[in-house]
């Protein structure tokens, strides 16, 4: 079984919504930093968004405030990004990932504080 699953993307039109969702097997509640990051062809993989699955804090990147959610589901061990009012730059593939070393992360939206990664879902936004 994969560690990490995503589905929910998709093509939308500027304006739209799409949610996201990351299946994880290897979600523990307390132990993990669950992030979403996403990558434009010939643009570097960025930070989105991240949650700290033992509380409340989450991170987002300034491009996304106020308009994407972090959010979890313990119980079905899921965390979701729930993308509101998209911008043609939000088209990426659009990754989740997890750390499960149960602390120490500085910086939730590096891609360096990651060892489980999924396999990405295009979201495309067009105008």
């Amino acid at each position: 079984q994969a560690p990490l699953v995503e589905s929910g993307g998709g093509s939308v039109q500027v304006g739209g919504s799409l949610r996201l969702s990351c299946a994880a097997s290897v979600y523990t509640y307390g132990q993990n930093c669950m992030g979403w990051f996403r990558q434009a062809p010939g643009k570097e993989r960025e930070g989105v968004a991240a949650i700290y699955t033992g509380g409340v804090s989450t991170y987002y990147a300034d491009s996304v405030k106020g308009r994407f959610t972090i959010s979890q589901d313990n119980a079905k061990k899921t965390v979701f990004l729930q993308m509101n009012s998209l911008k043609p730059e939000d088209t990426a593939m659009y990754y989740c990932a997890a750390d499960t070393s149960g602390g120490g992360w500085t910086r939730p939206l590096s891609p360096s504080e990651y060892k489980y990664w999924g396999q990405g879902t295009q979201v495309t936004v067009s105008s």
